[in-house]
């Protein structure tokens, strides 16, 4: 694998010349190529608006994958609000190298995990880049990070369809499906079916739409409360044509779990909720091995 050092010259061009535009353009693709080859399956988390769980989405995914016996990691591609290592409560800063590039963070189950929140000296520091630095960025977490070999990796994604999910589906250019969360309310489906269309255009596999914050059980009897209405993303799914997931309920516990750095659904069983994730995390590893 080639390299190109601050000073232009390459491990690919003879040490007499330097390394040309195209060249490094050509060996920066080579490098993602390369990490790319080693990971089977590819996924992208989107949501058209914030405020519907999507990072919570992308976390259960990423674990409830794990359990289910598959090696995972997630990226997180949500550069202004990177929130994936509190969940997995990995609060270390400073990324390490190794002899095969940088070393993502592990959980203690051996799900691996990279974040700008890494980078940060303060929790509270805010991240002011524009699109060319996130790009670049973006596309340093897939080429420099020895990620390894794994079955999965999961890309969660900041909200909308801007400038994050275009680099993601430019470096990555073969993404193997995205998921796209919503919440029942009306506006945050006007906005999931903005990236349903997001995803037609760019030509990326749509495994589908997870309705979250579907309904509360009541703890005590059971019976369920639609809080924010209920059915509403699996009307959009069926009128955009693509497949429906799964409804997720509140449970209080999702955001205990998540502020505790411990997932919901490697520390809580046999709860509509978790019960939710695990499916939906099959139905994404069907959809996936089945092409």
């Amino acid at each position: 694998m080639s390299s190109c050092s601050s000073d232009n010259s390459c491990s690919s061009c003879s040490s007499a010349s330097a390394c040309s535009a195209d060249e490094k353009k050509q060996h920066a693709k080579q490098k993602v190529e390369d990490r790319l080859s080693k990971i089977k399956y590819k996924i992208m988390v989107m949501s058209g608006k914030g405020g519907v769980g999507k990072s919570t989405v992308s976390v259960s995914l990423a674990a409830s994958l794990h359990a289910l016996g598959y090696s995972v990691g997630i990226l997180d591609a949500d550069i202004h609000g990177p929130n994936v290592p509190k969940m997995f409560g990995l609060s270390a800063s400073g990324v390490h190298s190794g002899p095969n590039g940088l070393i993502p963070f592990e959980t203690a189950d051996g799900l691996k995990v990279m974040s700008v929140a890494f980078l940060l000296k303060d929790e509270d520091d805010a991240i002011i880049w524009r699109a060319p630095v996130k790009h670049g960025m973006i596309e340093q977490f897939v080429s420099d990070v020895d990620w390894g070999e794994l079955d999965f990796i999961i890309i969660d994604l900041p909200p909308g369809t801007g400038d994050e999910p275009l680099s993601v589906a430019h470096i990555i250019g073969s993404v193997d499906g995205a998921v796209i969360v919503t919440t029942p309310q009306e506006v945050a489906l006007l906005d999931s079916r903005k990236s349903v269309t997001f995803a037609r255009k760019l030509n990326l596999p749509i495994l589908g739409i997870v309705e979250n914050m579907s309904g509360l059980v009541c703890p005590h009897c059971g019976e369920t409360v639609d809080l924010f209405k209920s059915g509403g993303g699996e009307n959009a799914a069926k009128d955009m044509g693509v497949n429906f997931l799964g409804r997720v309920p509140i449970d209080p516990l999702v955001v205990v779990q998540g502020d505790s750095g411990k997932p919901y659904v490697l520390e809580v069983k046999d709860t509509p909720t978790a019960k939710a994730f695990i499916e939906i995390a099959k139905s994404v590893a069907k959809q996936t091995i089945a092409k």
